[in-house]
């Protein structure tokens, strides 16, 4: 997101405004929670996401939503819970903006959670206490539900979460370009090395500055 933001034009942040901040969490959380090969196998997708926002309070629903079905298979118990309350919270935003009946369920989340029977049962119980408004949602709920369903992948025993990872960011990517018509921005080869080495000499900067504190 840092090397996003250099090549928007804005000021160096892992924050970035050209980026929908949701997506850009989940972009923060993949990277810190993957080793260096594997973020190599991100690193394409930093001008994907560079003006990939939208205003629409669908997209931190749908967002949330892809980011929990992923989770729900390989989490362990206790995130596994979650990321059914989380789907169903996200249906229920979804119905609501779209002028379904709020106890709708799309297919692929009923089949998602029919293979976690005991996750869906247990979320049932919280499906009633509301979401409050789709903005509240935006800016609370989802950024908690993408959180605990990272890093329910992350730590799981499934042997390829760091691909899990990857491979997630890049289709959250591809999905959210799709919901906003987003066309990924032109990055030139200079462009592209000058933020590349830019990164390296901040984080060897940030390496001395943690060797000499410690």
């Amino acid at each position: 997101m840092e090397l996003a933001s250099f090549l928007a034009g804005e000021r160096w942040s892992d924050h970035p405004a050209c980026t929908h901040p949701l997506l850009a969490g989940v972009a923060r959380e993949v990277n810190d929670r993957i080793g260096d090969e594997a973020r190599n196998r991100i690193a394409p997708l930093v001008t994907e996401v560079i003006g990939l926002d939208s205003d629409d309070p669908r997209f931190a629903a749908l967002l949330a939503r892809e980011v929990a079905l992923a989770a729900l298979p390989v989490a362990a118990e206790d995130r596994q819970r979650t990321a059914a309350v989380g789907l169903m919270t996200c249906e229920r935003v979804l119905n609501e903006l779209d002028g379904r009946p709020l106890e709708e369920v799309s297919p692929r989340v009923r089949t998602a959670l029919a293979d976690v029977p005991l996750a869906r049962n247990w979320a049932r119980e919280f499906c009633g206490i509301g979401f409050g408004t789709a903005e509240r949602f935006g800016r609370r709920s989802a950024p908690i539900i993408v959180h605990s369903a990272l890093v329910g992948i992350a730590e799981s025993t499934v042997g390829d979460s760091e691909q899990r990872l990857v491979d997630l960011l890049r289709h959250v990517v591809a999905e959210a370009k799709g919901w906003t018509h987003h066309a990924a921005a032109a990055v030139g080869a200079e462009e592209w090395q000058e933020a590349c080495d830019l990164t390296v000499s901040r984080s060897r900067r940030e390496w001395r500055r943690s060797a000499r504190l410690h």
